[in-house]
């Protein structure tokens, strides 16, 4: 133990991270004395792309330092959600710090499912009924409550509480959450039952197998509240006659035996899992086919994976949107949502409630799944309340987590968080609905098979229905390696083709007018190339091969019907897909080509021809060469190398396929431009967005974006999403209500005290529930004007209730935000002429 007299170890930390940002902050002042901190007042309309001038992103792994560093100025806000209580307090009480919250992680608890190598040794979760009993031994209100303080909802299923399929589905998931609640004496009765029928004893109260005792290996994970869950968790399979291990590990060592290790060795049993959304996701249908199938991902985990055949079925088809209704949908996901608890191969235990904190005078548009490292929008709405410009400093507890490259980089938050700001998207989500608007495009046509459940809700995309969809001979389908050219569906289907769905894109007036943050002008190239390395990364006789890139591609290839460019003046594109979604905006999201700087990508794939770097993890492991990063370390010399040679060559890749898309002259432009940006900024990323990387600094631990001022959109663009419209509830009604009389109940619906609009409300839908919690009627509330709504039971259906306590809980849905508001009434039927009639009845 140290002596007293020394400073603790945070304390120091506090002290040497206050002086690395100053110095950070300071350098820059001195750099660029444009980029202050104080900017100034005008109109952000007359301003283009971002609001600010510049962000400093500095390292901090400490969210217990955050408040005290926003108050006292060196910093205005961190890029993780916080779960501590107490930070959250922290933030609440301090008038120099504000937040929003986010609704988009999951915690869970990832099983182990296979079989051991060593016979010996008894897996008790390779039994579905053993998992299945973990629903009910855990007290999902207690891990809510206590162990998140509040900042977390229990959660049962594989559907996010405030996703909207949840208050689509909320028949179903009351009845499931009802089905599986708190009861740890059936959980121990059937988790008994089943272990003997495997050959295991109990002893003196201990569970043993083959006269070993049997152990689990907790696999808890140290950075956050899932330490304490592991904890609750260990204690409870102690408590049932296990022996227990406790591997405490953070995210990478967690990794390395979860996730790519062998389950069949037997290294653990439970992990504590979570799950961001970046997004709200309006069609989970293929959560399912993700988390308990092999088709989810092709990490050996989920190869251990044995879903029954019927779950396995419900699951392929909702991730293929095989189905022809609404209705049809809603019986898949019910179906899958009953199998998914019977085998709980994960068990979902709570929605964490992130809070994100920053400076009072600080605005930004936060997802409500994703907070601020989701948010698409951060880079376009992040501004300080009373001026434009400045600085904002921004705290983060990792970056340069992972090499940055635009074909497999880093996929870690923080990391993808900082790259959102460089990067200009086709379309972005709306943070508060998730359904997509446009960015790059002007407007989108769909067209859909008349089978095709698909609804339209924002006036840029039409929507159309159509018997059959034929595809053109035309379009483009497939890569030919050796002919190095584009095939087309007359090449490969001389019958010909057709596809549920078609989207026509059509890109803004001047979007081959816009530059490349380096000055070269974008080109159809850019949308090309990225296609063609899909294929040629995915061809086994390729350099370019990357066994880790065939699951996606191979996801790809099973919908994907063709595309076409079929204008350049302005940029028209049809694209061709036998998958569908609930919602046409999210449709054309799914169907845009990706748009990268073909020049800079060009570099990446001579290096990875010729062996000296690979575009992902996996490859770079497999050749024993460096992982290729853009912005740091020894990538950077590699590809200076091959600058000059693809400068001296005027090099195109897949010239055969590109060079007809190609602006005379373009190739030198192009390495022109980037010889001039790399030498001036140190690094090789080039990207569109609203910021651009002025530097990169891992030693220090500092990235520096600075507003890109050729942005073509007024700054004002997205400032409409920084508020959420979240409905808040208030029903009143009886406490009791005697046989022979009607239910009468009135909502409020309200948003900051003012009525929320009849218009924006989706639905406002009733589930009664008896005093055995069995749904006794749904049904819908009727608006009544300003802001109120009713809901009537009649007296008939009230006297199937019986006598006792009820409860009504009501689900929200607005237009405008996709989380639900939920509210409940408790209330208890009595006969008719109340407690007297009681008592003299009993006389």
């Amino acid at each position: 133990m140290a002596p007293r007299s020394y400073i603790p170890l945070a304390a120091l930390a506090l002290i040497a991270g206050a002086i690395a940002t100053v110095l950070i902050i300071g350098e820059q002042r001195g750099a660029d004395t444009d980029a202050s901190n104080r900017g100034e007042p005008g109109d952000p309309a007359e301003r283009r792309g971002a609001l600010v001038d510049e962000i400093i992103f500095t390292d901090e792994s400490d969210p217990g330092r955050l408040t005290a560093l926003i108050e006292h100025g060196s910093h205005h806000l961190f890029t993780q959600g916080i779960d501590s209580a107490t930070i959250f307090r922290q933030a609440q009480d301090s008038e120099q710090v504000d937040h929003f919250l986010s609704h988009g992680t999951a915690i869970e608890l990832t099983l182990n499912p296979a079989a051991f190598e060593d016979e010996q040794r008894l897996n008790p979760f390779r039994e579905p009924r053993i998992r299945e009993a973990l629903n009910r031994l855990i007290d999902r209100r207690h891990v809510a409550e206590e162990l998140f303080g509040g900042l977390a909802v229990p959660r049962y299923l594989p559907i996010n509480t405030a996703f909207p399929d949840y208050a689509r589905l909320a028949e179903t998931a009351r009845s499931l959450e009802l089905k599986y609640r708190h009861d740890p004496e059936r959980a121990e009765a059937t988790i008994a039952e089943t272990m003997e029928a495997r050959g295991a004893e109990r002893r003196e109260g201990r569970w043993y197998y083959a006269d070993e005792p049997v152990t689990l290996t907790v696999l808890i994970r140290t950075e956050d509240n899932r330490e304490r869950v592991g904890d609750y968790i260990a204690n409870l399979m102690e408590d049932l006659g296990f022996t227990v291990e406790r591997l405490y590990r953070t995210a990478e060592e967690a990794s390395r035996i979860w996730m790519t290790g062998d389950p069949a060795a037997g290294r653990w049993h439970i992990y504590t899992g979570a799950w961001v959304s970046t997004v709200i996701n309006r069609d989970i249908g293929d959560n399912f086919n993700y988390y308990y199938t092999p088709r989810g991902r092709p990490d050996p985990l989920w190869q251990a994976y044995e879903p029954t055949e019927a779950f396995s079925e419900a699951a392929e088809r909702l991730e293929r949107r095989d189905y022809t209704s609404v209705g049809e949908r809603q019986e898949l996901m019910e179906e899958g949502l009953t199998l998914a608890m019977e085998n709980s191969a994960r068990i979902w235990l709570a929605d964490q409630l992130s809070v994100w904190p920053h400076a009072a005078d600080l605005e930004v548009a936060g997802d409500l799944a994703g907070g601020l490292s989701g948010s698409q929008l951060w880079p376009f709405t992040l501004r300080f309340s009373d001026r434009v410009g400045g600085r904002v400093v921004a705290a983060t507890p990792s970056m340069l987590t992972e090499p940055w490259n635009h074909v497999a980089g880093s996929n870690w938050i923080f990391d993808r968080m900082i790259l959102r700001g460089l990067t200009d998207s086709a379309v972005l989500p709306d943070p508060f609905t998730g359904l997509y608007w446009p960015q790059r495009l002007d407007s989108a046509e769909v067209t859909v098979t008349e089978d095709a459940p698909v609804n339209r809700t924002l006036d840029w995309v039409s929507l159309e229905t159509a018997e059959t969809i034929e595809i053109p001979g035309d379009a483009w389908i497939d890569w030919d390696p050796e002919e190095q050219r584009i095939l087309t569906v007359d090449d490969r289907h001389e019958d010909g083709l057709t596809a549920r769905s078609r989207v026509v894109l059509h890109y803004e007036d001047d979007y081959l007018e816009r530059r490349w943050h380096d000055g070269s002008q974008v080109s159809v190239a850019d949308v090309v190339l990225p296609w063609i390395l899909s294929f040629a990364r995915a061809d086994e006789d390729s350099p370019l091969f990357d066994p880790s890139h065939l699951p996606e591609f191979e996801v790809y290839q099973r919908n994907f019907r063709g595309w076409r460019i079929t204008d350049t003046d302005p940029l028209t594109v049809e694209v061709y897909s036998d998958q569908v979604y609930p919602d046409a905006e999210n449709l054309v999201a799914a169907r845009i080509p990706a748009a990268q700087p073909w020049h800079v990508v060009n570099l990446g794939i001579q290096a990875e021809r010729r062996g000296e770097l690979a575009f992902s993890s996996s490859k770079a492991d497999r050749m024993d060469v460096e992982w290729l990063n853009l912005v740091s370390g020894p990538s950077l010399e590699v590809l200076r190398g091959y600058l000059r040679a693809a400068a001296e060559a005027e090099q195109v890749p897949f010239e055969q396929a590109l060079g007809e898309w190609l602006r005379e002259g373009e190739a030198a432009e192009r390495y022109r431009a980037l010889d001039t940006w790399q030498q001036e900024r140190g690094h090789f990323w080039v990207d569109d967005g609203p910021f651009y990387l002025h530097s990169v600094r891992p030693v220090e631990g500092s990235i520096v974006l600075r507003r890109y001022p050729d942005h073509p959109d007024p700054a004002d663009k997205w400032l409409r999403f920084t508020d959420p419209r979240i409905p808040e509830l208030e029903i009143d009604g009886p406490l009791l209500v005697e046989h022979g009389e009607d239910l009468e109940l009135t909502v409020r619906i309200t948003y900051a005290g003012e009525p929320y609009p009849d218009e924006e409300i989706e639905t406002a839908r009733f589930l009664l529930f008896d005093r055995d919690d069995r749904l006794a009627l749904k049904g819908e509330s009727e608006p009544d004007g300003d802001g109120q709504w009713r809901i009537r039971v009649p007296a008939e259906a009230l006297e199937t209730l019986g006598t006792g306590a009820n409860s009504m809980e009501l689900a929200v849905t607005s237009r405008s935000v996709a989380l639900p508001a939920f509210a409940t009434h408790a209330f208890a039927t009595l006969p008719a002429g109340g407690p007297e009639a009681d008592s003299q009845e009993e006389e």
